[in-house]
């Protein structure tokens, strides 16, 4: 039952070239900063990334963005980074471009058995009726599009069909976490960590304050240890390492 490796490196070392990771986070909130760069260090490319957002700044995903080591993004934010729209527009990455909260929901479905399930978001668009530019040709026109999906109507609304998300590993980022893999996310850092951590088959978590078993309040437990396989335990310096990605207070 103790999940505990000792270092970040040996806790990805058997993540392959061209696995798929779901990735917790927002923006520069619960980003599994530490397990990114291990990642990066080693090497590993060819990666399918589901995260609402590929990093920010120089930090999180966006090390690996920047190294070309990502293949193919699922998310529903890009924004600033314009390196990653660089590579988007130049045909260089493949992206899935998802409404939040049907990112949210496709990995928790993922994570709790359920193949697929219906949404109105999306209903008349093209996230429904397909055309949506997965990958430019770099020339501007469009080398691959997103597919048709199933639209059902129910009770007079009409729903589209969005199947769940299963990936090979799974990065988080928490607050507490005990050697059995119970989880505890603070304030806004809960974000997509949970869900991404739900859907990998091999989840690892990074976590700011490693606690024996029994110290967590079941109650208090924001992921069970059964959605995760790996626990990596920061040291101080990395604990309190946090950016900001914009100020909002004055001198």
């Amino acid at each position: 039952m103790d999940k505990v490796v000792a270092t970040a490196g040996a806790a990805v070392a058997d993540v392959p070239d061209g696995a798929s990771l779901a990735v917790g986070g927002f923006g520069l909130s619960g980003v599994p900063n530490v397990l990114i760069e291990a990642l990066y260090e080693r090497g590993t490319g060819g990666l399918s990334v589901v995260s609402n957002n590929c990093g920010a700044m120089d930090s999180g995903l966006a090390v690996l963005l920047a190294a070309g080591r990502i293949a193919r993004v699922t998310g529903s934010y890009i924004g600033a980074n314009k390196e990653f729209a660089r590579q988007y527009l130049g045909g260089e990455l493949e992206v899935e471009m998802i409404p939040q909260g049907t990112l949210a929901e496709r990995l928790r479905a993922g994570g709790a058995g359920i193949p697929a399930f219906y949404t109105p978001a999306g209903v008349g668009t093209q996230v429904a009726d397909g055309g949506l530019p997965w990958r430019y040709d770099g020339s501007g026109g469009v080398a691959l599009a997103s597919p048709p999906k199933e639209v059902r109507e129910f009770d007079g609304t009409e729903y589209v069909l969005e199947r769940g998300i299963r990936t090979d590993f799974a990065l988080v980022r928490a607050a507490k976490g005990d050697r059995h893999g119970n989880l505890v996310f603070a304030k806004s850092s809960r974000n997509f960590n949970p869900l991404a951590a739900m859907a990998g088959r091999v989840t690892i978590a990074e976590v700011e304050e490693l606690v024996e078993p029994g110290a967590i309040d079941p109650d208090a437990v924001h992921l069970p240890g059964i959605f995760v396989q790996r626990v990596v335990a920061l040291t101080p310096e990395q604990a309190t390492d946090k950016k900001i990605e914009r100020r909002t207070v004055s001198s």
